[in-house]
């Protein structure tokens, strides 16, 4: 392990397209840079982009200001686009968003040290501050954390916590990196940093927002409705560029799916309609998106998948959550990697489902000790407090032993 590098605190922030053009210049020359962006979108849909951090192992670390007057950001972008160079950040969504919508492209190679520590087992969505304090042996200052990134000047406490973001985001990801080697583990990320940089992740597709909301609709016509009023909804939001919540509130989307209100006076008797608002252009855009799921076809509506299955499994499925806890305790890695609740729901209603759980790396390491959970070749005790897992021999025996158990 390299040693501790020192860095510099930066109280002036890059503003020009130059300065930035040459930082990034250098930053592409080292073998991975540290990324962190601060945002606002409390009264906008799209993100506003107020800081940029970066960071890297030779000592370099930079605070970016995206509202200088005059700067261009294609050197970052070039930097975000450069195959020589790793791109580390921490629960990466919401930065990779902002670099999509800002250049059409998402960081490669990359690195998500969030997910890296599921996989070292320092549990589910480790928080960055809880990495730095067991990782670096470092304390942040989370005082600045909520503050006002648009609002310039910038105090020097900003600054301070900003650039702490990623300095010591440059240990965290060379411990995990060497973790993730001494346990062969590294292919275990690559589904996950798949999907986070996959386009399709960030494009807000107005004709799939009713997805997110689909939890509490049993039928098709229902669904029909709800594809309606959220699409409604989200293209509103995007032409505005405000939350989703201030064209309507996600209880009112469900509320008008489930109801079908057919006019104003029908529209205006649900309690999460605001008082008025039937009358307004917006009731009647509401009422035109009803009339559109009502008349929609809805011989090609599938339910969500949880509501398809047939419900009669929870046993099962409490069952496989005490397996996958323990499975996880054993093995050192966090459960929500391995399988969600909506996983384990799959695997109790059908053993060839279609899930992680049952693929891969996750079936070596879980799935198929489900399975044999469920076909009785498998068996859960408790021995000092502790759930033991135990493979069965075969009937002619009928002696549980555990796994691991020299045979």
């Amino acid at each position: 392990m390299a040693a501790a590098v020192a860095y510099s605190r930066v109280m002036d922030l890059i503003t020009t397209t130059d300065a930035l053009r040459e930082v990034c210049t250098r930053l592409a020359s080292q073998p991975f840079v540290t990324v962190d962006t601060e945002f606002m979108r409390e009264t906008t849909y799209y993100p506003k982009l107020c800081l940029i951090q970066m960071a890297a192992p030779d000592g370099t670390a930079v605070l970016v200001d995206p509202l200088a007057p005059a700067i261009d950001l294609q050197p970052f972008i070039g930097l975000m686009a450069d195959e020589q160079t790793v791109k580390v950040f921490h629960s990466a969504r919401q930065d990779l968003e902002i670099i999509w919508l800002m250049g059409g492209i998402l960081p490669h190679p990359f690195f998500d040290t969030q997910v890296a520590a599921m996989v070292c087992g320092y549990g589910d969505s480790v928080s960055y501050e809880q990495l730095v304090n067991d990782v670096a042996k470092a304390k942040i200052d989370k005082s600045s954390r909520f503050t006002d990134w648009s609002r310039r000047p910038l105090s020097e406490a900003q600054l301070t916590y900003a650039l702490s973001d990623v300095t010591h985001l440059v240990k965290v990801y060379e411990v995990l990196v060497a973790e993730l080697l001494r346990t062969d583990r590294g292919a275990w990320l690559d589904e996950e940093m798949a999907v986070l940089t996959s386009p399709e992740t960030y494009r807000a597709d107005p004709a799939q927002a009713w997805r997110r909301l689909s939890g509490r609709m049993r039928k098709p016509r229902e669904i029909a409705v709800l594809m309606e009023v959220a699409a409604w909804r989200e293209s509103e939001a995007q032409a505005r560029n405000v939350p989703r919540g201030r064209i309507l509130k996600d209880e009112a989307v469900i509320d008008v799916a489930s109801a079908a209100p057919r006019n104003a006076e029908a529209l205006g008797r649900l309690r999460t309609i605001p008082a008025g608002f039937e009358r307004s252009r917006t009731g009647a855009d509401i009422l035109a998106a009803v009339e559109r799921g009502q008349t929609r076809d809805t011989g090609n509506i599938q339910l969500p998948e949880r509501i398809r299955r047939s419900g009669g499994n929870g046993a099962i499925v409490e069952l496989l959550k005490v397996l996958l806890k323990a499975v996880c305790e054993a093995e050192g890695v966090a459960p929500k990697i391995i399988a969600t609740v909506d996983d384990l729901e799959a695997v109790a209603d059908d053993d060839e489902a279609e899930v992680p759980a049952l693929q891969g790396w996750r079936r070596a390491l879980f799935g198929e000790k489900a399975l044999d959970l469920k076909q009785g070749r498998l068996a859960l005790s408790v021995e000092c407090g502790r759930i033991v897992v135990r493979q069965l021999e075969p009937a002619a025996t009928g002696v549980p032993r555990p796994l691991g158990a020299d045979s």
